[in-house]
């Protein structure tokens, strides 16, 4: 929710061989919801989570499983991530032909729905739905590996996405995806966002709670420096 710092450890930097282990870590660590990167190989140049990974990883924690579509025809796999037991789910308007229509269905089957959009996409392509939304998505990579530098020219859109928010009485959540640690955590927050996706800067080390508390720390100054702006 806007004004409340969320710390989201995405699974794609995990050790897979002890997902369950990993999940329930984080969650001891501190994590408030679970980030799951799914990529078809197509939308993106990767390939890697499916619905049978949300189902074995939904009985081991009681946090939001946070799921990011980035696949091509992202409505034909709504149902079984939603069965599988996702609690949320984001999809890249760059996919969608119609994100109004995609949106309803999230909502349909009883999930918050989220957009997302791509570094090069302006910020413009995702305004029409901000009222259809529980959460937008801004990456700060370009989607489809784990690993790579953040890049700040995003924060643009962050402001951008603050300012709409606040205009017009709107209550998403402005999440950032790519690059993040706790090293740029207050200036992606002082610029506007509050949930923050991180794979290696979590899952990284040996003690993920440490990790999480010195992002969660960064994160909450950013949030004291917005408030006395």
């Amino acid at each position: 929710m806007p004004g409340t710092v969320q710390i989201a450890p995405s699974i794609l930097a995990a050790d897979f061989g002890h997902l369950g282990a990993e999940v329930q870590a984080a969650e001891a660590g501190g994590a408030d919801l679970i980030h799951v990167d799914v990529m078809d190989g197509h939308f993106v140049p990767n390939i890697s989570l499916g619905p049978v990974v949300v189902e074995g990883i939904r009985p081991v924690t009681k946090l939001e499983l946070d799921v990011h579509l980035m696949i091509e025809s992202p409505w034909e796999y709504l149902e079984a991530f939603a069965e599988a037991g996702a609690d949320s789910i984001t999809v890249h308007v760059e996919a969608c032909p119609d994100p109004a229509d995609t949106l309803g269905r999230i909502h349909a089957l009883g999930k918050r729905a989220g957009i997302v959009m791509s570094p090069p996409t302006p910020v413009e392509s995702v305004e029409p739905f901000l009222e259809q939304v529980e959460r937008v998505l801004v990456m700060s990579v370009n989607p489809g590996f784990g690993g790579q530098s953040f890049m700040p020219e995003v924060l643009t859109k962050t402001d951008t996405l603050s300012r709409w928010r606040r205009e017009r009485g709107l209550t998403y959540d402005i999440e950032i995806d790519g690059g993040i640690k706790a090293a740029n955590s207050r200036q992606v927050v002082e610029r506007g966002a509050e949930t923050l996706v991180a794979g290696s800067a979590i899952f990284g080390g040996d003690d993920y709670g440490e990790r999480i508390r010195a992002m969660r720390a960064e994160a909450e100054a950013g949030l004291a420096d917005r408030s006395r702006d």
